[in-house]
């Protein structure tokens, strides 16, 4: 099991924690984001999808709060950025055929709670939190799999 607690003290810090995710991550990653309105989650999504697009790339990367489900083509393939604030039923999810991108794509879930049993077992959860007007506590959490993978990143990022 992985587990990394830690704060970041600014937007900027959160987007640097974001981009050092990204280089990561590959097609068939879940990555579910929690915490309360306003916690981040947002933020540290679309900082990840712009890494993910590249330099070249000055796509605009709205909230998916309306649209359900935002995509994107990336060099590394296809993003998925949802959030399911206003799902109340597991149908409603399947339906958006988030199930299927699980599978091919790099999807970075928003309130996670909504998917219920549908969550993949070998996502990587990230839970944000309010720690201070621009601080955020962050908990990075996953399967042994994922240990291996973020060993370069626990490391840069564990507390002094």
């Amino acid at each position: 099991m992985f587990d990394l607690r830690l704060t970041t003290a600014s937007p900027a810090q959160t987007a640097d924690l974001a981009a050092d995710l990204a280089r990561l991550l590959s097609p068939g990653d879940v990555v579910l984001l929690q915490g309360p309105i306003g916690a981040g989650k947002t933020h540290l999504a679309r900082s990840l999808i712009r890494v993910l697009q590249g330099p070249d790339m000055a796509e605009d990367i709205p909230s998916p709060t309306f649209t359900l489900v935002q995509t994107y083509d990336t060099p590394r393939g296809e993003v998925w950025h949802a959030d399911l604030y206003r799902l109340t039923d597991l149908t409603e999810v399947l339906e958006l055929g988030l199930d299927e991108a699980f599978e091919t794509a790099i999807c970075l879930v928003e309130w996670p709670d909504r998917l219920g049993d549908a969550a993949p077992e070998d996502a990587l959860t990230i839970t944000l939190a309010p720690a201070g007007e621009t601080e955020r506590a962050i908990a990075v959490s996953g399967s042994a799999d994922w240990a291996a993978r973020m060993a370069d990143l626990a490391a840069r990022w564990a507390a002094p």
